[in-house]
């Protein structure tokens, strides 16, 4: 895990134990408030075109930033409370997805991996 991501998972677990939150992040908690965080997150783009979703409003982006947060914080405390380093199963997952998606198969189209 890097440095940044330790630092941040020992500050998480210092906030829950300062509120005697770790009775309530059981992997199946967290993961269901990652869904409804990640769902905030969507629901800023919802009804945006494509042009409009790359062209956020300085509200829109700050929104978004603070989703993004949320996001990673719950992301980062379960694989903490599973045992996993989010970056190399990061790079695990690179890595598969390399073999998945070659670039000379996949460069240019948007085709799940089965229909390459």
């Amino acid at each position: 895990m890097s440095a940044g991501l330790e630092g941040l998972r020992d500050a998480l677990r210092q906030f829950a134990a300062d509120r005697d939150w770790d009775q309530f992040h059981s992997p199946k908690n967290l993961a269901m408030a990652l869904s409804v965080e990640s769902a905030e997150l969507l629901e800023i783009f919802q009804w945006l075109t494509e042009e409009q979703s790359k062209n956020l409003s300085a509200d829109a982006k700050a929104k978004a930033a603070d989703e993004i947060a949320d996001v990673l914080l719950y992301l980062v405390r379960i694989a903490d409370k599973l045992g996993i380093d989010p970056v190399a199963a990061a790079r695990r997952k690179m890595i598969a997805n390399a073999q998945k998606y070659p670039a000379d198969k996949a460069r240019g189209n948007n085709k799940k991996y089965t229909e390459l």
